[in-house]
Order: C-alpha cells, then sequence, then structure tokens
C-alpha cells in the first residue's frame, strides 16, 4: 500500500468523522466523565477532524513527557495536554499537513483555555515509521500514545522499534488500534478504502503481539477491547467473515520481563492516590486492583508495577527468591471478547 493512498484519504478524501464508512475509527460512547470533560475543553474543529478508535489516557501523568504518534488534528493532545499539566509536555507527530494545520491553528486557543502561561503542545510533521530523524531524544518519552494509526502503516515494526528506542526505562507506549482474528488477503490488504477506513491494514492479533516482542515489548497487556461493526454492503462482500476488533494495549520498556506470567509467590497493595483512580486502579483487562486489597500477581505484573511511575501508589509484597511455577490463569488463545465488553476479571493473570 502506497503511503501517499492514506495522506489523500486523511487530508483529502474525509473532511470529518461524519465521512468515515466504518465503526471502527470512532471512539465509543461510554467513556468515562472525566474524558468526556477533557475533550469537551477541545476546539470544535478539532474534534471534527478526529479519526481515532479508542482511549488513549493513560493514568498518572503529571508532568510526563509524552509522544502522540499520529497526532491528526491533535485532539488527543490536547486532552492529554490537560493530564500533564503545565511542568509536562505533549509533542505530536503526523505526516499530513492538513490535519497538522488544523492542529497548530489552535495551540493558543488551548493554551488559553487550560490556563497555562506557556503552551505544552507543539506538533512535528514527520512519518512515525522514521522516528529517529526527527529531532526527538532517545530514552527522553515517560508514556507514547497512538490512536487508530499504526494499522495504516505499511511498516509497523518500524513504528514500534522507534517507540521503544524513544521511552525512558520503564516507561509505556499506550495505544489503540484495530486488529483481526486473521490474516487478511492480499486482495483486502491492498484495496485503499478499506485500508483507510483502518481494516484493510488491521494486524492478525497473534502477529501484532510476535512484532511488540520483536520490538523489545516483551509482555503486551491488554487494556480494552471491542469489536467492531461493519455495515457496508460492499466492505461485507470483500472482508467475508473476518472479525475485527478496537483494542488498546500497554507496552512496557522492562528489559528483564519473561516471556510467560511466572510465580514467585508475590502481591501489591494498591494504596490509592492516582487521580480518577481513587478504588480501583486498572492495569489491564485482567488487572483490576482495589485500594488496600493484597492482590496476587506474576513477576511481570510486579515489575510493571514496581519498575514504573505507579510505584510510589503501591506497596510491593515479596522478592524473585522463589518460583513456584507458571502463574494460574495464563493462556495463549486470542484475547479479544467477540460480543459486548465483558467486566474485567478480578484477580486474575494474564
Amino acid at each position: 500500500m502506497n503511503i501517499q493512498v492514506v495522506k489523500d484519504y486523511y487530508g483529502k478524501t474525509l473532511q470529518t468523522s461524519a465521512n468515515l464508512k466504518t465503526q471502527a475509527c470512532c471512539t465509543p460512547d461510554d467513556v468515562p466523565g472525566y474524558v468526556k470533560q477533557l475533550i469537551a475543553n477541545v476546539h470544535d474543529e478539532v474534534q471534527a477532524k478526529y479519526y481515532g478508535c479508542g482511549l488513549v489516557t493513560p493514568l498518572a501523568l503529571g508532568g510526563s513527557q509524552v509522544l502522540d504518534l499520529g497526532s491528526g488534528s491533535g485532539r488527543d493532545a490536547y486532552a492529554l495536554a490537560q493530564l500533564v499539566g503545565s511542568k509536562g509536555e505533549i509533542i505530536g507527530v503526523d505526516m499530513t499537513a492538513e490535519q497538522l494545520a488544523v492542529a497548530r491553528a489552535h495551540i493558543d486557543w488551548h493554551r488559553e483555555r487550560f490556563g497555562f502561561q506557556k503552551s505544552n503542545v507543539r506538533f512535528l510533521e514527520g512519518y512515525i515509521e522514521k522516528l529517529g530523524e526527527l529531532d526527538l531524544k532517545p530514552n527522553s518519552f515517560d508514556v507514547i500514545v497512538s490512536n487508530c494509526v499504526i494499522n495504516l502503516s505499511t511498516e509497523k515494526l518500524a513504528v514500534l522499534k522507534g517507540a521503544y528506542d524513544l521511552l525512558k526505562p520503564g516507561g509505556e507506549m499506550f495505544f489503540a488500534d484495530v486488529y483481526a482474528d486473521r490474516r487478511l488477503p492480499d486482495a483486502v490488504r491492498a484495496d485503499p478504502e478499506l485500508y483507510g477506513e483502518c481494516l484493510g491494514g488491521a494486524l492478525y492479533w497473534s502477529d501484532f503481539l510476535s512484532l511488540a516482542k520483536q520490538a523489545g515489548f516483551r509482555d503486551p497487556r491488554l487494556v480494552s477491547d471491542r469489536q467492531i461493526g461493519v455495515n457496508d454492503e460492499r466492505f461485507i462482500a470483500k472482508l467475508g467473515t473476518a472479525k475485527f476488533f478496537s483494542a488498546t494495549y500497554r507496552l512496557f520498556k522492562l528489559d528483564d520481563l519473561e516471556s510467560l506470567c511466572e510465580d514467585y509467590g508475590q502481591a501489591v497493595i494498591y494504596k490509592g492516590g492516582i487521580e480518577h483512580a481513587g478504588d480501583v486502579f486498572v492495569l489491564d483487562k485482567h488487572h483490576v486492583i482495589e485500594r488496600g486489597k493484597v492482590f496476587p500477581v506474576c513477576g511481570n505484573t510486579w515489575k510493571m508495577l514496581k519498575e514504573t511511575r505507579f510505584a510510589p501508589y503501591f506497596e510491593f509484597i515479596g522478592d524473585f527468591s522463589r518460583h513456584y511455577g507458571i502463574f494460574s490463569g495464563c493462556g495463549t488463545t486470542m484475547p479479544f471478547d467477540t460480543g459486548v465488553n465483558s467486566a474485567a476479571a478480578f484477580g486474575s493473570c494474564c
């Protein structure tokens, strides 16, 4: 797929989100109240040209350096700017001049809206597959986000490797994207309209996990997912029985994670204190941790909390002195729900 096709689709073909033909690039309505308020503080023109497929609002961002890959018109960047505050910074990267023009046109409007003396947002024109060519310092970002963009890339491994290099040790990539339940045929992947609608470039979920691990992210964690409805009869005829999912993953830059969830008899206690997570902290779909409760975890999960920005909010029980085998509950089947979102299970491991 020629990358110019994608640039034209998002720069010229699509004028607003109403022009989309599928539900792939649409954020569901059941978003938390505080996120709705963040979005409400974003300029109307920026919102009208939003084409994301999920929510990329990780917690505990105060003062963080955040990179937004494929930032588009800037909706997510401006939402996150409110979370990182005046001491943090958001940098958006996008290849589409038309989208960047919209994002940059409203920098001062948002600075005044947020009450900042100096804007904490800036946008760079460039390719997310070539992050090394931009003026970005390796090992300098606390968090990297992306919203329904990596599926559009023809060099997905390059994107993931570039992100890994830019993250600080203990940093994370937190992103939403579209995945398929199988490898798609060449005819689907080569169809410009299906590609532009975030379906043709969707990775088979298992292939994504392999690419993430190749890039250095050893234990990808699924945060949330929903099945995508395809109602256009032309698309249905081309796609056949393939199913598509919008899913949010978090990938931690922790070099010593193991390939499986191993049991060392460890546990954590969430002390509270994270804004918007007073009584419950959600690490991922299978780790919903109630405040004050001893919560057994595998070695990898222990490190994801102990060696990251979340450490001050937890008490840690145990060490790695004794191994008890594989952590109960780990599996290798497809991680997505094939129906409506289900509630995350308490006390289970991936």
